[in-house]
């Protein structure tokens, strides 16, 4: 709502000043909110949804009692050390010291 001043007419009468709805402004406001909430929220899903499918690792879980000898773990461990990295628990770079 908001108020329009008093005026005169054409036949010299006044008019008083008073509040008017402007429906229309209020519809058109309403409208493009809704437009730019939902293009807010869809660029906010494909955010979190790329995040969430880049966390995915393709490397495969191996143990220690996985390899029948020390030098096969080791050999494993040196052909991706990011991958295998919880076959050296203290960071010495020999796989599988146990």
């Amino acid at each position: 709502m908001s108020y329009r001043k008093g005026y005169y007419k054409k036949d010299g009468t006044y008019v008083q000043g008073h509040f008017v709805n402007n429906e229309k402004a209020d519809t058109k406001m309403k409208g493009n909110n809704k437009k730019g909430c939902l293009g807010v929220f869809l660029v906010i899903l494909v955010a979190i949804l790329s995040f969430s499918c880049s966390s995915e690792s393709t490397c495969e879980y191996k143990k220690c009692s996985n390899f029948s000898s020390q030098s096969e773990a080791q050999s494993t461990f040196e052909s991706d050390k990011n991958c295998y990295s919880n076959l050296d628990r203290d960071n010495d770079n020999i796989a599988c010291e146990n």
